[in-house]
């Protein structure tokens, strides 16, 4: 079960018309006005009467379907949420992971940064990072990386928000809360929305899959080891730790 603060815009709006008219708030047309003027108008509101919001418990796997438009208010509305949007509309609540999980997805992020640091070829992004793929859904990989050629053909416009652009190499680490199943079908949809390689790694029982464009996944039983061979040029993650601390 997870606990959030669903800020209904509709509902909430009704309940506090009377506060919207004393800040001079005037409803408006999500299609007609931009998203900085609704930005600009209702934050203060939001941030006066925020307190009184009621929270409701939703389970994990409740249905919500959203536009992309919506799931992107929405998100910016829950910062403090790991949010997620399927290419079916289906809303996403990512619950935080393990801390351990948490210090070895780090691990994963300095080392491909640290990387990239030597190799300025890209640009790097951790798991706060979201891309609106090509099928539609809006996803966060637990570490990504995209090239510079693909990241700077991209206007102003596709950068902002969440980018319109699947990366080129993506990461997913497993949790124990995670399911293993839907973590695989994750990385299937990577590769058929443009990534070229991606590694699904599963701490608990010390495996690596290895997912590239064209191929079929290759699974790998404790190893020390992941190379970025022919995408990410002299990059090897070293899973000795992360491996280790899983006993």
């Amino acid at each position: 079960m997870l606990k959030m603060a669903l800020f209904g815009l509709v509902g909430f709006a009704h309940s506090r018309s009377l506060k919207f008219r004393e800040k001079g708030f005037k409803p408006m047309s999500f299609a007609v006005e931009s998203e900085l003027q609704y930005k600009n108008q209702l934050r203060p509101v939001l941030e006066e009467t925020l307190p009184e919001v009621w929270p409701i418990v939703l389970p994990l796997d409740a249905q919500i379907k959203v536009s992309l438009c919506d799931f992107q208010r929405i998100s910016s509305l829950n910062q403090e949420t790991r949010l997620e949007r399927s290419a079916e509309g289906d809303l996403i609540f990512i619950p935080p992971c393990a801390s351990e999980t948490g210090g070895w997805n780090q691990e994963i992020s300095g080392q491909l940064y640290l990387w990239s640091k030597n190799h300025p070829i890209g640009r790097t992004f951790d798991s706060s990072a979201g891309f609106i793929l090509p099928d539609g859904s809006c996803r966060s990989p637990d570490a990504s990386w995209i090239s510079s050629d693909r990241w700077n053909a991209l206007s102003a416009e596709e950068k902002s928000g969440f980018a319109r652009i699947c990366p080129d190499f993506v990461v997913e680490l497993r949790s124990p809360s995670d399911s293993l199943p839907d973590l695989e079908a994750k990385m299937e949809k990577y590769i058929a929305n443009g990534a070229s390689l991606g590694w699904l790694i599963d701490p608990l029982s010390k495996t690596a899959t290895v997912y590239r464009a064209g191929r079929a996944p290759e699974p790998l039983v404790g190893p020390q080891h992941l190379s970025g061979s022919g995408i990410l040029p002299g990059f090897e993650l070293d899973l000795t730790e992360i491996f280790q601390g899983a006993n």
